[in-house]
């Protein structure tokens, strides 16, 4: 057994395992130290040095979310001196910061405001010299502020160290030194993927989200405008943390009475778009397992994100990307068709929101010509997690307490196969039930494949359909994908057998409950819990595979005809290109 490194924390004996750092080690004996650019998820880099703390006996002073606590330390955290020194650290932030507290997104949520705050930082005695950087804003996704960036590194080091993107680096030195897209170029010029892990991970308001919400509102406002409206399966395990709900509450009902009370002629459910993906995408995996219709591994294409880093960096892979659109492009084309059609409005006045957990969305729905397959463009406006939220605080609905409704079912009946699809893992596992029907004629023995669920980076497993072995693997987070798609590629051009027949991928670690637009301060603790509640709603469900979904059924009887039929492949369906990493 390895032998534990004893030291003192306030006076406090506390015993860790080497390697702990001094930070985790205060927290274990419920001494709170400041942080400011230290992340759960992250490495810890000691930018800002507002956790620095004394050793005792030796007079140091160290950054205590990345120094090691060593045996015998006697660690001051508390003293006059220490406070002194934090306060200096965050008077010197802040005379680089501007001050526009009330106009930013990050206003009430914000992690510097918040030790401002606590160390009552009324007013500065050093001059403001903020930078004048102008805003970029040209991916349409997420914004970036450059005035606003405390130079922690969070967004660098998840766009490079966790998603494998390099978009975003350090530009200069000293005084000058700021956050910028990689060669000072248009971060819609970069490698960005629009994934917003940056904008999730940022503590100000430096990177946010690319809000529409006056688009959407405006539109809710004007009477020749029908407005629809559909939820992601993640956003209803979410949205309530804005709200004072424990982490992972389901909200579903209360969801769709808010968005009725905002206005909305009709409210759907992404759920059954994602229905409707496994009934193409199962589909087309069968086709291409017996009867060779197409390159294997069959890879997922519902993460835009996850699309637009094959597009850039993984070309020659194109091939194996299952052709089938996200599950709310899909919901977006049937309103402006099946629905306009059963309910006789004319389409051209149909205006699709959807709310996302994601920012790669407001991007994808303009990527190509197929995201107006209705003959209109399909989904109008998407909108993030948090942008809800701010709608149903400023409609001034009381969320807590509004009653639960039901969603209109022609487009908003789903299954828990549907549901699962937010959680890394659950596109898979809900694809595999409805794979093994198409295979064999009935359902598996028990649909719960949990080989594909918890949030290691990369999960494989395998399972026996009619005597033959289906190999898989599920993959989120972009920087775990490449040794997914390595693996592949070696095997391809060895000649050798492929190690698998479907793989999965997400671009946001914990798959859509992590995504970059859901509520901030996402660690695995907190995606654990938001897919729990998924997975709880998957299991009390009335129907849990896509294909025993009747109105998915019905669907197909009355409109779109045969499964992956011409039809459906014109509404449903997309195509790849490859693209260049950077614009030219």
């Amino acid at each position: 057994m390895t032998d534990m490194i004893n030291a003192t924390i306030n006076g406090v004996p506390v015993a860790v395992a080497p390697g702990t750092t001094i930070l985790d080690a205060a927290r274990k004996v419920h001494v709170k130290i400041p942080t400011l650019c230290k992340h759960p998820d992250l490495e810890a880099t000691g930018a800002c040095g507002i956790c620095i703390v004394k050793v005792k006996n030796t007079g140091k002073m160290l950054r205590s979310c990345c120094t090691p606590l060593d045996e015998g330390m006697d660690i001051l955290t508390e003293t006059p001196e220490i406070v002194d020194v934090r306060r200096g650290v965050l008077e010197l932030t802040l005379s680089r910061h501007p001050n526009e507290c009330l106009t930013c997104l990050r206003n009430q949520n914000c992690e510097l405001q918040a030790l401002a705050a606590d160390f009552g930082m009324a007013a500065s005695e050093l001059p403001n010299i903020v930078p004048d950087l102008p805003l970029d804003t040209s991916t349409r996704s997420i914004v970036l502020d450059p005035r606003k960036c405390i130079l922690c590194g969070r967004c660098i080091t998840v766009c490079q160290q966790h998603q494998n993107v390099w978009a975003l680096s350090f530009l200069n030195r000293g005084f000058k030194t700021r956050i910028a897209a990689a060669g000072d170029i248009p971060l819609a010029d970069s490698p960005c993927v629009r994934c917003g892990q940056c904008s999730a991970h940022c503590p100000t308001g430096a990177i946010v989200e690319y809000d529409e919400t006056v688009v959407v509102w405006n539109k809710l406002q004007d009477p020749e405008t029908y407005c629809v409206v559909q939820i992601a399966p993640a956003v209803r395990v979410a949205v309530g943390e804005a709200f004072g709900f424990p982490i992972g509450a389901n909200l579903t009902g209360k969801i769709y009475a808010s968005l009725r009370r905002m206005g909305f002629k009709a409210v759907f459910d992404t759920n059954f778009g994602a229905d409707l993906t496994i009934m193409e995408e199962a589909s087309e995996f069968k086709n291409r397992l017996l009867e060779g219709t197409g390159a294997l591994p069959l890879i997922t294409s519902c993460c835009p994100g996850w699309v637009d880093f094959m597009e850039k960096f993984h070309g020659d892979m194109i091939d194996h990307f299952s052709s089938c659109k996200s599950p709310h492009e899909m919901v977006g084309a049937l309103s402006k068709t099946y629905y306009a059609e059963k309910m006789g409005v004319d389409p051209a006045r149909i205006f699709v929101v959807s709310v996302m957990p994601c920012t790669a969305k407001k991007s994808e729905i303009i990527r190509s010509k197929e995201m107006s397959s209705s003959g209109y463009q399909d989904v109008d406006v998407s909108l993030t997690t948090r942008e809800f939220a701010r709608m149903i605080k400023q409609s001034g609905i009381d969320f807590v307490t509004i009653p639960e409704e039901q969603p209109d079912h022609m487009l908003g009946a789903y299954t828990g196969a549907g549901t699962i699809f937010g959680a890394t893992g659950g596109v898979m596992e809900a694809a595999l039930r409805t794979a093994h029907y198409y295979v064999t004629g009935h359902d598996a023995p028990r649909v719960d494949f949990e080989m594909t669920r918890g949030l290691e980076g990369v999960k494989e497993g395998k399972l026996n359909v009619a005597g033959k072995e289906i190999r898989v693997a599920v993959a989120h987070g972009l920087a775990n994908v490449e040794q997914v798609i390595e693996k592949v590629r070696a095997a391809r051009e060895a000649g050798e057998e492929l190690p698998y027949h479907f793989i999965e991928v997400m671009a946001c670690a914990g798959g859509c409950v992590g995504g970059g637009g859901q509520p901030y301060g996402a660690t695995n603790e907190l995606r654990t819990k938001r897919a729990a509640g998924l997975y709880q709603e998957d299991q009390a469900g009335l129907w849990r595979c896509s294909h025993h979904n009747p109105y998915i059924k019905e669907l197909y009887a009355e409109f779109l005809g045969e499964i992956g039929g011409h039809k459906a492949h014109d509404l449903l369906h997309t195509g790849y290109q490859v693209l260049p990493e950077y614009k030219r």
